[in-house]
C-alpha cells in the first residue's frame, strides 16, 4: 500500500519523519509518498503554487491513503488544504495524527493544532465539510502510534472502499 503523509514542511518536517520511518520500518512492503527533506520541498515551493500543486498531484498518485500529520498550524496551511481536497476526489482513505508531542530536533513540542482543515469536502450525500466530521484522528503518543499505526492505515482503506464516514 502506498500512503501519502501531509503536514506542515517547517515546523513539522523532524516529528513527521518519525511517524513516516515507524510506517517504513514496521510495514517493509509499503511505500511513502510526499515526504522529501525540508530544503527539497523548498525547491518546489519556490517555483511557485502551480508547482507545489503539481508536485502534490504528483506524489499522490497510485496512493490510497493519506495521513494528515497536524502540527500546530497545519490547519492554517493552503497546501494541506489542497491535498485533502484531491484525496477525497480520488477516494483515498484518509486519517489526522496530532504530532504535537513529539518533539523536534531541537527537544521541543508544540501546541495542538486544530483539525478542522475546511470546509472543504462537499458532497451530495450530507453536509459534512470539515475533516473531523469524515474522518478519525488520532493523537501519535496518546493513541499509541508506534504500535497502532499500521492499523490505522487499514482501517482508513477499509472506510475509503466503502465510502465510510465517522
Amino acid at each position: 500500500m502506498k500512503v501519502f503523509f501531509s503536514f506542515y514542511y517547517r515546523p513539522d518536517h523532524y516529528r513527521a519523519s518519525q511517524v513516516v520511518s515507524s510506517w517504513l520500518a514496521n510495514n517493509h512492503q509499503h511505500e511513502a509518498a510526499g515526504f522529501v527533506e525540508t530544503a527539497a520541498f523548498e525547491e518546489v515551493e519556490r517555483e511557485g503554487i502551480k508547482a507545489v500543486k503539481r508536485w502534490i498531484d504528483e506524489q499522490l498518485e497510485g496512493t490510497s491513503v493519506t495521513v494528515i500529520l497536524i502540527g500546530a498550524d497545519s490547519n492554517t496551511k493552503p497546501y494541506i488544504k489542497y491535498a485533502l481536497q484531491k484525496s477525497w476526489e480520488q477516494g483515498n482513505g484518509m486519517v489526522g495524527i496530532y504530532i504535537h508531542q513529539l518533539k523536534d530536533q531541537n527537544g521541543h513540542t508544540a501546541i495542538k493544532g486544530n483539525n478542522t482543515f475546511g470546509p472543504i469536502f462537499k458532497s451530495n450525500r450530507d453536509d459534512k465539510l470539515y475533516f473531523w466530521d469524515r474522518f478519525k484522528t488520532y493523537d501519535w503518543v496518546e493513541d499509541y502510534g508506534n504500535s497502532d499505526f499500521a492499523y490505522w492505515i487499514d482501517l482508513a482503506a477499509r472506510r475509503a472502499e466503502h465510502r465510510v464516514i465517522v
